[in-house]
């Protein structure tokens, strides 16, 4: 059997603390290429439309948002 007592406890490696700030800077970043990308639709025409940029762009949004919400998430206590 382990004996539960001889062992240590798992730390985050990220502090609770900055949980709010994470947050609010992750989402900020996401709203910011989220808009880039909106922007770029709205104003390219067929020919002037790059996949690779509009993935890039879309991907990088997506990765900000997605940890924003999973911070957000932490902050409020839903622990995931």
């Amino acid at each position: 059997m382990v004996d539960t007592a001889r062992l240590s406890r798992y730390v985050s490696p990220v502090n609770p603390a900055v949980f709010p700030h994470l947050t609010l800077v992750l989402l900020g970043i996401g709203v910011f290429f989220t808009a880039w990308f909106f922007v770029y639709e709205v104003t390219s025409t067929k020919k002037t439309r790059s996949l690779k940029k509009e993935l890039l762009v879309a991907l990088v949004a997506s990765i900000f948002s997605g940890f924003g919400v999973l911070f957000l998430l932490l902050s409020v206590g839903i622990y995931v």
